[in-house]
């Protein structure tokens, strides 16, 4: 085991303090990701949007003792960290790659690494399902295949592995380089190229070149030679590999591929021999994944009755987790595609980040295929969970039973699934975010479905990763010291208050701001801690705003007066000024001034947090005059202000729309709403944005009618010719605007644009299909990534804050992270 002292030895550096003799066992680069503080290193790493260095003391507090820095004075951090190791290096994330490839070098077992455009991941899933009958395999987490993610998954190595499965993937060139050193792979497999990242490369060619970068020096390499611009990158490099194809001789040549219900079955040539294997998967892209292993295991040997039957349980890899609202005002975090210590602990942290939801319960089968002995890992499993301030746990499955005096939180013990659900009490579960996390064999998905309520067809997904890329987007665009307000009223422009409240929360910004009273109220009674401006408080709130630490916006005397003689006697209270340079909605002019004033000074425990205003036109270049016009006026009112207080306030002017366009003006801090959403409301943007949200239904039922019958009410819906029209889920209840009717709306539906036909009901809509092999059931996109809210509000002459707020609180939200 490594040894503090010993790392100058692996990386460099200048060792700045050894107070102690210390194991290095977990490494650290997201301070809100500690779980076990002793044998923790942490790296302080400086990224584009955030700085290790800002949570050292942190941390410190919570027990770490091991530090690699870039930044900071030798003297001052051995007085503020007197029992700390400290190590200073030029560059963080540099020396983590350094030890992770060090740690990698121990090993002689066989590594594959894999890269490509698509497919990196289920590539991977897939074949450390397939080897393992005969291998204890590691692998990389979910997608983690980054300059940081690489690393950490390769410290994961140990010696009771006979196997490791790591991914790759790059943005730019250069990085690949990096992440061989690391993975240093004896096997490779290049899953295929396309668009995804072509923006940080000059063109394909380069970025096959790049990515080739991970295979320097491995035995084999496995790719499809179809791919031409692979194929002939790899010839060119001289690489030895093992080639499938659909379209030329290779060592696995593809001679016919049929559809037979739920699987494809392939025909090909093998060692001069004709074969034939069944794939459980229909679709293009799962059949070229599968095709990558059946490859690999055809490499090892293995007998075709073998791989059939390996390749018979296959099953889809969940890409992503879900939060889904479940009985007894419970949410469910579901996991059920597999288990194993790494993807635990991704999934305990997403469980740790919600701390909102009451209980913090953990359904948990057995962990398979570990390579660890048996009382070890249940052991770690204890500790994670522990670590990780899970509150219940029940424990499912037969080996995990066997090791229950090793958990100390309250734990309910269950040989089997069915033994679960046989006892299942739903009354026993309220009010509690539960994590279900199990391994496929067990079929947690029945779980999942006794604890989901009803779900009404349609639902709004909300991504969460998409959320946090535009956040950042947002926050590169900011000075070093610029706060950040997020606006999280209406119900979080329709995404979910509680949810999108809390992710902010762990992402560090340092406002909310919601319109009302209670909105703020329940973001206190569900765990968000945050400053919270609310922005229409009413006199009846007044008290709740004190009760729950909620900050007013002021905007006249007369409410100011009414906020001051709610108070008790000398209480303090914080209040937010607003200002009025030209919206003329709400705020004090300069002509307010002498009165607001006089009442401040009666007051002296109203603490003015911030003076603020709102601009009326930011989003269109036609009003720029005005706009800057309404900055001057503003920072002239602002300098008043605190010339008139004697002390100094947050100013904040700028909206999502005024953070793109007027970044000179960021003064103190900014107020960012829609853009968070994934709408950029300047259109000049938009493409450095991620949607957020995808409105989905279902087709309830497919009929056929003649030309010239009519569809729905009013008869507005009239037949040209013979048509088919699906019935979908969702109509103006759900918040589907009437003005889609009569082909002005689409949806999509297997990829296709299908209008809208006859009116818009209450709860539910018909759509033209003709053509379409549509059946009851099938999905239909309303809006998401390829229909988007700015198409569609355009569509019908309103903006897409109103389609997006409209989404009905009958409508269930389902939050997901990648």
């Amino acid at each position: 085991m490594l040894d503090f002292n010993q790392l100058y030895t692996v990386f460099g550096g200048g060792l700045l303090q050894l107070a102690q003799p210390l194991p290095i066992i977990h490494l650290l680069t997201d301070s809100r990701k500690l779980s076990q503080p002793a044998g923790t290193l942490f790296f302080a790493i400086r990224g584009r949007y955030n700085d290790g260095h800002k949570y050292l003391h942190q941390l410190y507090l919570q027990g770490v003792r091991q530090f690699v820095v870039e930044q900071g004075d030798a003297a001052e951090l051995r007085q503020r960290y007197p029992e700390a190791n400290l190590l200073q290096v030029p560059d963080s994330l540099a020396a983590l790659q350094q030890l992770a490839a060090w740690h990698r070098s121990r090993f002689q077992i066989p590594v594959v690494g894999i890269t490509g455009s698509n497919g990196k991941t289920i590539v991977k899933e897939w074949l450390a399902q397939l080897l393992s009958p005969d291998e204890l395999t590691v692998k990389s987490p979910r997608s983690y295949n980054s300059q940081l993610g690489v690393p950490l998954s390769v410290w994961q190595m140990d010696q009771n592995h006979t196997f490791a499965i790591f991914e790759a993937g790059i943005s730019q060139p250069g990085e690949m380089e990096k992440l061989q050193r690391v993975i240093q792979p004896t096997l490779g497999i290049f899953t295929n190229i396309g668009s995804a990242h072509d923006e940080g490369f000059a063109s394909h060619q380069q970025k096959v070149a790049e990515k080739l970068q991970l295979f320097k020096g491995v035995d084999l390499l496995f790719y499809c030679a179809d791919h031409t611009l692979v194929h002939e990158a790899v010839q060119a490099e001289g690489i030895k590999s093992f080639t499938w194809s659909r379209t030329q001789a290779a060592d696995v040549t593809i001679s016919g591929t049929s559809t037979v219900g739920h699987k494809t079955i392939i025909v090909f040539k093998w060692q001069g021999r004709k074969e034939r294997l069944a794939i459980p998967f229909t679709d293009e892209a799962s059949v070229e994944n599968a095709l990558h292993c059946v490859a690999f295991l055809l490499y090892r040997n293995l007998p075709l009755s073998e791989i059939q039957d390996r390749l018979d349980r296959l099953h889809p890899v969940a890409m992503r987790l879900e939060m889904k609202e479940a009985i007894n005002s419970c949410y469910l975090i579901d996991d059920t595609y597999n288990n194993d210590l790494a993807g635990l602990a991704i999934a305990l942290d997403l469980l740790m980040n919600q701390p909102q939801r009451g209980r913090h319960t953990v359904i948990l089968s057995d962990l398979l295929e570990s390579g660890l002995p048996e009382e070890k890992l249940y052991r770690q499993v204890a500790e994670l969970v522990q670590a990780r301030g899970v509150e219940r746990l029940i424990a499912i499955g037969e080996k995990v039973s066997r090791y229950s005096s090793l958990f100390s939180v309250p734990t309910e013990f269950y040989t089997s699934t069915a033994d679960f659900l046989a006892q299942f009490q739903p009354a026993q579960f309220r009010n509690e975010l539960i994590l279900v996390k199990g391994a496929r064999v067990f079929e947690f998905e029945k779980i999942v479905q006794a604890f989901q309520q009803k779900v009404h067809g349609t639902v709004l997904e909300v991504n969460l990763d998409a959320l946090v890329h535009n956040l950042n987007y947002y926050r590169s665009k900011l000075a070093p010291d610029v706060r950040l307000m997020v606006m999280v009223k209406a119900f979080a422009y329709g995404s979910g208050s509680f949810e999108v409240a809390n992710l902010l929360q762990f992402h560090r910004v340092d406002y909310l701001a919601v319109a009302y009273a209670d909105e703020g109220v329940m973001l206190r009674e569900n765990g968000i801690t945050l400053p919270i401006m609310v922005m229409n408080p009413s006199p009846d709130s007044f008290a709740k705003l004190r009760q729950y630490t909620l900050e007013p916006e002021i905007y006249s005397a007369e409410q100011l007066e009414a906020f001051v003689s709610s108070l008790e006697k000398g209480a303090p209270s914080k209040i937010h000024l607003k200002l009025d340079t030209g919206m003329h909605r709400l705020g004090f002019t300069a002509e307010d001034f002498d009165a607001l004033f006089i009442l401040l000074q009666q007051h002296p425990q109203v603490q003015v947090v911030s003076a603020f205003s709102h601009l009326a036109g930011a989003d269109e270049a036609v009003h720029n005059d005005f706009s800057q016009q309404q900055i001057s006026q503003f920072r002239g009112m602002a300098a008043e202000v605190e010339a008139r207080l004697g002390y100094s306030v947050i100013k904040h002017i700028l909206n999502s729309a005024g953070i793109v366009r007027f970044p000179e003006h960021q003064l103190d801090m900014v107020r960012l709403g829609i853009g968070i959403y994934g709408v950029e409301a300047t259109g000049t943007a938009q493409e450095a944005l991620r949607p957020v949200s995808t409105l989905k239904t279902t087709v309830s039922q497919v009929k056929q009618i003649k030309q010239g019958e009519t569809v729905g009410y009013s008869r507005k819906g009239m037949a040209a010719s013979d048509t088919t029209i699906a019935t979908i889920a969702i109509g103006y209840a759900d918040g589907y605007d009437r003005r889609f009717s009569n082909g002005v709306g689409h949806v999509l539906i297997h990829g296709q644009r299908c209008p809208l036909i006859g009116n818009v009901c209450m709860d539910m809509c018909m759509v033209d299909v003709t053509g379409l092999p549509v059946k009851a059931g099938d999905e239909a996109i309303v809006f998401g990534p390829r229909l988007t809210l700015v198409e569609l509000a355009k569509s019908i002459g309103t903006i897409p804050y109103e389609l997006l707020t409209n989404v009905s609180s009958r409508v269930k939200r389902i939050f997901y992270a990648e």
